[in-house]
This record gives structure tokens, C-alpha cells and sequence, in this order.
């Protein structure tokens, strides 16, 4: 979802015919100007108006799009942020610095990891929104999918790796697109369901099948060509104009009364739907939670009522293997095989297991209560700081979670573990995952429907992938929150890790995105001392903010620094950047909800940090 006023909607529309993707062995139809008409609506998962069909080898690939810059949107900061790309991919792969600015309608190459959406038959990069584009305001917060594809089994046994969304200008041809990239224009016809009569349309999306990752070089704009005598005209006759008019009436009316038809059948099948999980969803509301203070979300698993919630979560599985085609439903023996009987040689923590299936890890987590909120939810998250559900099992009372594993744990080992392990994350790596985290967080306070709150933000549940990026983990305890300008929801159910609550959240159950705000600015803190967030408060009661007067007020601020940051460092980090790192978390532990910063603002600022230390 991106925040634009109305003077953007140029660029709203351009990204619109941007990006979704897929698992049967065939191509990807091409359209046409059917993805412009705004009141088309897609009825088979071949056809791609809504977005190309979820039938690719892979479940999620690395993908390609071309972006065409305009004002604001022509700096690589700019871009990435609007279409949710990492900036330091999209500058390597243009061959310019993180900080460049693109001339007026360049072609952008903007990298993109696709993967299937939560109903299965497409593919997104973001989620969709759900209001009426026809009745946009100013200054609304929108979501628009990005057209992407990832490639069959037959373009794969072709050696093409990758699939490039090109958006279409004004002139191009099949055979200069696919000359511009080095592709047989044959392969290009054929991954669009192409023939060499069909003609392509001006702002409209064809996939380039691509056997290496696209260059710069391929930007650079081809000359014109050669200007040709246009042919004359067919001779036609009144009589034939009429007959084809005549034809076109009829044509009309046949078209009218399908889309007619069409559209009552999405209608009685959208409102199956709704009847069909109010009547799996419907509980009695339980009397309010004593207050439960855990110190982590091992110790924190409820009791489980085998009568009641196993006949709930039996029908949930039903409802979501027909629903929720992303996620794959697991029976217990393939976890059994896939953990050897859960064995402790593969035991990670907790109740979190080390599995293979199909040939890839994945983290299988036991969850001794209710899960089928959690599973909603990551159902609808498709986002590259989040950790992924791949699938799920239930089993005798007890449901089984399958995630993407992140082969580097958890950053509790990273930052308070055995100091005397060469575990020691540099200045660099820590305010890159810190970014991770804030972008996660953001996308879940912004960018969702509803959004949603974390409300368990800690070291234990940040997870580091090989190249030790950040996703964030366990939405057990997530909720929406239909907040408003200084309103918040209210609960006598409290419970979270002890030393990240907010005090709001302790003192009175106040509940909004500004629990994860203060939690995040904890973790900070942690990141840069080295300390647990229990261990931070140097009094009983005492609060946070008070342990960053020292390093912000003191007039030998260098000395105070030196003793505050993690000594595992030794020194080897940019005081001044550091400095505005501290500000950043005195600004999240601010006592008054109201005061903190939005996750959005923290992530802005934390990139230009990321950005200074990366040059520094």
C-alpha cells in the first residue's frame, strides 16, 4: 500500500499494470489493454487481467520489473520505497550509487521477490487493496499490485532463470524488447501465448524470459527506427461498413450480458464465502485474561481445551486447504519423516524443530494452543521481513507450523550469547537488521487491512537469514487495531516479555501500533549495548529513557559512548551516526504514545543511517 496524493496518479496507474505471479506447466496469456479496464473482472486462473496465474516451477523467485521514472518518483531512494524493493539491489543492478537520481523517463530495472498470493492463483509482491478505486481521495493510502511471473518448468529446462515484467512504451516491438535483452524473440512470443500477428499495446506488461539476471546496458535507450511510407489503406465499400457495424451491435450486446452473468457469479460465490466463515468463525467470547507477565514466548502457551477448540481448529484446517492454497496442509507423519520422529539432533529452541522437506530446511514449530489467528494472518503477508508460513498440520490437539528457516537463528544468540563464540554482529550488520525490523513493522502497521500490531517485539523473535537480514517471527499474540489520532483500543489481558512492554500497556492496557514502536526502540537498545532489557534498568521502575541522559547530555559525551556501547565492537563504529541511532530509540521510549514516532518515520531514518555507514 503507498501513501500518494491525487497529483500521483499517474504513477498509481503506471505501477498498476505492474505485478503478480505462479505452478501449472504452461505460459502466461498476454491480454492486452484488458489489464486497463478497470471494471474487468478475472474468472479463470488463466487468464492474467487481474495478474498472471500462479503456475510457476517455484512457489517464489527473484523477478524483474521496468519502471519508467517520474518526479518524485527518480531516485533509486524513491523507487525502492514505492515499489518495495531493496535499494541496494535496484542501485547494483543499475549500475548507480544508492543516492543517484534518474533523468526523466528512464528505464528502471527494479528487482522483486514473487511469490504466490494467499488465495494461490496469483502471485504478489504486495497485498491487494480491497476499497473502490473509483472513489479515491486525496492524500488516501493505496496498495497496488505489481505484475510479476516466475518461470515454468519449461522455460526452466530452456535455461531461462528469470522472468523480466517490461512495461511496454510507445513504439516497442516483440522483436526490439527481446533484441534490447538478448532473448529469441520465439521464447518471448511463447512465455506471452504469442503469435508473430498478434500486436502488443503502449502501457501494457510482457514477460521477457531472461537466462541471467537484465544489465544497465540494457536501459540504454535503442535509436529510432528507419521512418517507412505506411501502406495505403484496404479499399472498403458503405455496404461492408454497415455489415461490420451491424456486427460490432450485435458483438456488444453477446459481450454485455457475459460480463453480466460473470459478474452475479463472483457475486454468489463472494457471498458463499462470507456465510461460509462466519459459520466456522463464530466463538463465545470468553470473560477477560487475569494479568500474565512471561519472560518469553516459550513459557507463554495456553491451555488447551481438546473438546471445544480441536473440533474449531479441525474445521479451520478444512477451510483453509480450500481456501488458502499458499499455505500446503501437512499430515504429522511427512513432519515426523521430515524431523526424524522429532528428534532432539533436530531441536532448535522452545517447542521449534529443524526439518527438510523436499530437499529445503524449514522450521517446524509446535504450538500447544490455539494458532488459526496467527495462520490468518501470515496467510495474507507476503513480505521479505516477515518470517514465511509455508504450511501447517494439526495433530491431536496440537497444531504444527511449517516456516522458511533463517540458518542464522535468532539475534538474542547474536548479541547476548557466549561472548568468548565468534558471534559478534559489526556496526554495519546491526543497523541493517534494526532497518529489517522497522520495515517489517512498518508494512505490518501500514501497508496490511487491517493493521495489525505485533505486540511481541524481542530479541528471541527477530530471525537471521543467511546474509543475517532481519524477519520478524511469532504472531502469536498479533492483533488488528482500528486506532484513530489519539485513540487506542483497550484490554485487561496482559501479556508480552518482560522489559519491552510498554508502560501504557502495563498501567492501564492501552493497545495500539505504539507498543512495537517502544518495543523496537528496546530492541535497539539491546542491539547497541550488548545488554538485556531487563538488565538495562539500572533502578527498579526506572525508566528507560533515563539511561540515554548520560550518553545525550553529558558534556564528555565520546567517554560516555564508549562505556555504553557493546564492548564486543571495540570501538569500531561511527560515533556521530551512533549518536543519532541513540536519539532515534530515546524518541521510541518516550513515556507519552502520542510522542513517539510512526515505524514509517523510523525506517526513513534509520535508511540514511544505513546509507552513511555503508560509505563509512
Amino acid at each position: 500500500m503507498f501513501n500518494m496524493g491525487f497529483p500521483s496518479f499517474i504513477s498509481v496507474f503506471t505501477l498498476f499494470i505492474l505485478c503478480f505471479c505462479s505452478l501449472i506447466h504452461a505460459q502466461q496469456p498476454y491480454v492486452g489493454l484488458a489489464t486497463t479496464a478497470c471494471e474487468n473482472v478475472d474468472t479463470s486462473n488463466s487468464n492474467s487481467v487481474l495478474g498472471y496465474s500462479c503456475n510457476g516451477l517455484n512457489r517464489s523467485c527473484q523477478g524483474y520489473l521496468t519502471f519508467r521514472s517520474q518526479p518524485p518518483f527518480n531516485s533509486v531512494s524513491s523507487i525502492s520505497t514505492l515499489l518495495a524493493s531493496d535499494p541496494s539491489q535496484l542501485s547494483e543492478i543499475n549500475s548507480v550509487s544508492e543516492t543517484a537520481t534518474f533523468e526523466t523517463n528512464k528505464l528502471v530495472i527494479v528487482p522483486v521477490n514473487c511469490s504466490c498470493s494467499g488465495s494461490g492463483s496469483r502471485q504478489y509482491y504486495q497485498d491487494q487493496n480491497t476499497g473502490d478505486s473509483r472513489n479515491l481521495v486525496i492524500g488516501a493510502r493505496i496498495t497496488v499490485p505489481l505484475r510479476c511471473a516466475c518461470p515454468t518448468k519449461n522455460q526452466t529446462d530452456d535455461g531461462f532463470r528469470y522472468l523480466l515484467s517490461y512495461l511496454v512504451a510507445q513504439g516497442d516491438t516483440v522483436n526490439g524488447i527481446s533484441a534490447r535483452f538478448g532473448v529469441d524473440s520465439v521464447k518471448t512470443l511463447e512465455a506471452n501465448s504469442l503469435s508473430r500477428q498478434d500486436t502488443i499495446n503502449f502501457f501494457t506488461t510482457l514477460l521477457v524470459p531472461l537466462e541471467n539476471p537484465p544489465s544497465s546496458s540494457q536501459t540504454i535507450e535503442p535509436p529510432p527506427p528507419p521512418s517507412s511510407t505506411p501502406p495505403p489503406p484496404p479499399n472498403s465499400t458503405s455496404n461492408e461498413g454497415s455489415n461490420k457495424t451491424w456486427i460490432y451491435v450485435v458483438a456488444g450486446v453477446l459481450g454485455g450480458a457475459l460480463i453480466l452473468i460473470v459478474v452475479i457469479i463472483i457475486f454468489c460465490k463472494f457471498f458463499a464465502t462470507i456465510v461460509f466463515f462466519k459459520f466456522f468463525y463464530r466463538r463465545k467470547k470468553k470473560k477477560p485474561d487475569s494479568i500474565i507477565v512471561s519472560h518469553s514466548f516459550e513459557e507463554r502457551q495456553k491451555p488447551f481445551n481438546k473438546k471445544s477448540d480441536e473440533e474449531y481448529s479441525q474445521d479451520f484446517l478444512v477451510s483453509i486447504s480450500g481456501v488458502a492454497q499458499s499455505l500446503k496442509v501437512y499430515s504429522f507423519k511427512e513432519l515426523q519423516f521430515a524431523t526424524d520422529n522429532f528428534s532432539s539432533s533436530c531441536f532448535i529452541k522452545g517447542f521449534v524443530y529443524r526439518g527438510k522437506i523436499n530437499g529445503d530446511f524449514a522450521a517446524i514449530k509446535k504450538v500447544n494452543g490455539e494458532a488459526s489467528k496467527e495462520i490468518s494472518l501470515l496467510n495474507k503477508i507476503n513480505h521479505s521481513n516477515v518470517i514465511r508460513l509455508s504450511g501447517v498440520c494439526f495433530n491431536e490437539g496440537n497444531w504444527y507450523l511449517v516456516y522458511e528457516y533463517a540458518v542464522n537463528g535468532d539475534l538474542s544468540d547474536w548479541i547476548h550469547g557466549d561472548k568468548n563464540e565468534e558471534k559478534v554482529l559489526n556496526w554495519k550488520q546491526r543497523i541493517q537488521i534494526a532497518f529489517d525490523v522497522a520495515t517489517g513493522l512498518s508494512y505490518l502497521h501500514t501497508f496490511t487491512n487491517p493493521p495489525h500490531v505485533h505486540k511481541d517485539i524481542n530479541s528471541s523473535n527477530v530471525l537471521l537469514d543467511s546474509d543475517f537480514r532481519a524477519k520478524i517471527a511469532n504472531f502469536a499474540l498479533a492483533r488488528p487495531t482500528e486506532e484513530e489520532e489519539g485513540e487506542f483500543a483497550l484490554t485487561r489481558h496482559i501479556v508480552g516479555t518482560k522489559g519491552y512492554m510498554a508502560p501504557e500497556y502495563l498501567e492501564n492496557g492501552l493497545i495500539s501500533t505504539k507498543l512495537d514502536v517502544y518495543a523496537f526502540g528496546v530492541l535497539m537498545l539491546e542491539m547497541l549495548t550488548g545488554k538485556k532489557a531487563i538488565a538495562l534498568y539500572a533502578k527498579e521502575n526506572m525508566h528507560l529513557s533515563e539511561v540515554l541522559n548520560a550518553v545525550l547530555n553529558e558534556e564528555d559525551g565520546e567517554e560516555n559512548l564508549r562505556h555504553f556501547m557493546d564492548p564486543c565492537m571495540q570501538g569500531d563504529y561511527p560515533s556521530e551516526l551512533a549518536s543519532l541511532v541513540i536519539k532515534i530509540i530515546d524518541s521510541c521510549l518516550k513515556k507519552d504514545p502520542t510522542t513517539r514516532p510512526t515505524m514509517y518515520e523510523i525506517q526513513h531514518s534509520l535508511s540514511n543511517i544505513l546509507n552513511a555507514s555503508r560509505t563509512w
